[in-house]
């Protein structure tokens, strides 16, 4: 009887994602045919609030796994930390919830959890196969794609995720791994995981773990995070086994891993998403944040400390992303520019004005921003030099009406 018990309370334990509603947002479908499996394969992008086509401007990318259901946190996620937290990236869902605990899972099984196991297991080889060869080169060769990718996962995908990072290393930059199934057949990922974590160089590479903590036994409220690694019994082997992962890849700094991992103690599995993908993503990314940043606000500061800044800020981001990178997104820009130009600060505002221009060459807007500051100042040659190029980029009639405007000031 508690074979059957526990049996039914992990099928609705591992399929919560399963029944959640299916995406719901502005993001393209797209699919492909896979070799690999033989038919169509679906998946979503979501392009970034930036996006011109007219542009050359590359992004970095997110994969998600579960996208048909997951794709929509990320979204929520994204749209709230871009700018100072996250820069622009293109957001791909993969869907995989038709043969998800087969394509998902590392290796095969018959048993699980004391009871029989009889759905087809052990495809994320294959399932690999098709994320490598196919829908990769694909998306980067549809969309305006850098090759900084970020993977994430959740349970089965969480299981998949860090698999990827211990044998696939070098597709993605960043893993985030969400309550991830690493008790699955014996621990036997868990156990690869501990030897090649010593034996093998992951420097540049980041993951981010999360552990929901709300049930640790479904049967027992008196285990505790504290006393988790105590308890012996099947119900507990999930949870222990994300935790002896983490202290592990904790304490084994000469991997070169960045490791973290947080524990979520008032979360159940099927929550624990939403605060996962926000403190993974800002914890990965955190040296995109901006240095010092009171000083941007600061009326203090000089233009010169400013471009210093700048400079500064551009070597980071060269070093993390392994490219050029403007150092602020493009809106970023613009509000430093009509701040400082609102507080009567108009060098500064040239500044970050010039610089929209420099790092956004095929903005309009950015042209048209550098205008209104030559127009503010009274240099009208200037003004009608820059808000012609934002006509000529974007063949806006209120662009145009701009320009007979200025060209009656001359």
């Amino acid at each position: 009887m508690i074979a059957k018990l526990t049996k039914g309370i992990m099928i609705i334990f591992i399929s919560i994602t399963q029944i959640q509603a299916q995406i719901n947002s502005s993001a393209i479908k797209d699919s492909i045919f896979s070799n690999t499996f033989n038919q169509h394969k679906n998946f979503w992008v979501q392009l970034p609030e930036n996006y011109n086509p007219n542009s050359s401007e590359k992004y970095p990318v997110i994969y998600i796994l579960d996208g048909g259901v997951m794709l929509n946190t990320l979204e929520t996620v994204y749209n709230n930390y871009w700018g100072h937290y996250l820069p622009h990236m293109i957001l791909v869902g993969i869907s995989n919830q038709t043969n998800r605990t087969r394509d998902l899972t590392t290796s095969q099984i018959k048993m699980r959890r004391g009871s029989e196991f009889d759905q087809d297991t052990g495809g994320a080889d294959k399932f690999t196969e098709y994320i490598t060869s196919e829908l990769i080169p694909y998306v980067d060769k549809t969309y305006p794609t850098t090759s900084y990718r970020t993977l994430i996962g959740h349970s089965y995908a969480g299981l998949f995720t860090v698999n990827m990072l211990i044998n696939h290393g070098s597709f993605f930059k960043n893993y985030i791994a969400i309550d991830p199934s690493l008790d699955w057949d014996n621990q036997k990922l868990l156990k690869q995981a501990k030897e090649k974590l010593t034996s093998e160089n992951f420097k540049g590479k980041s993951l981010f773990i999360s552990m929901a903590a709300e049930q640790l036994h479904m049967m027992d409220e008196s285990v505790t995070v504290n006393n988790l690694m105590e308890n012996t019994s099947e119900f507990t082997l999930f949870p222990r086994s994300i935790m002896e992962f983490s202290n592990f890849a904790e304490s084994h700094k000469e991997s070169g891993l960045n490791f973290s991992w947080k524990i979520y103690p008032e979360d159940l599995h099927g929550t624990v998403p939403l605060p996962s993908i926000r403190d993974g993503l800002v914890n990965i990314f955190k040296w995109f944040q901006f240095k010092n940043p009171p000083k941007y606000n600061n009326p203090e500061t000089t233009v010169a400390e400013l471009t210093k800044l700048l400079n500064n800020q551009a070597k980071i981001y060269l070093e993390n992303f392994g490219y050029s990178v403007p150092p602020m997104v493009e809106e970023l820009f613009n509000g430093y520019g009509y701040m400082n130009l609102q507080m009567g600060a108009p060098e500064k505002a040239k500044l970050f004005f010039e610089m929209g221009v420099k790092y956004y060459p095929k903005s309009a807007n950015s042209f048209d921003s550098l205008a209104e500051y030559y127009e503010t100042v009274e240099d009208f040659p200037n003004a009608l030099k820059n808000i012609k190029k934002a006509f000529e980029l974007s063949g806006n009639d209120t662009h145009k009406k701009r320009i007979i405007e200025i060209q009656s000031k001359l």
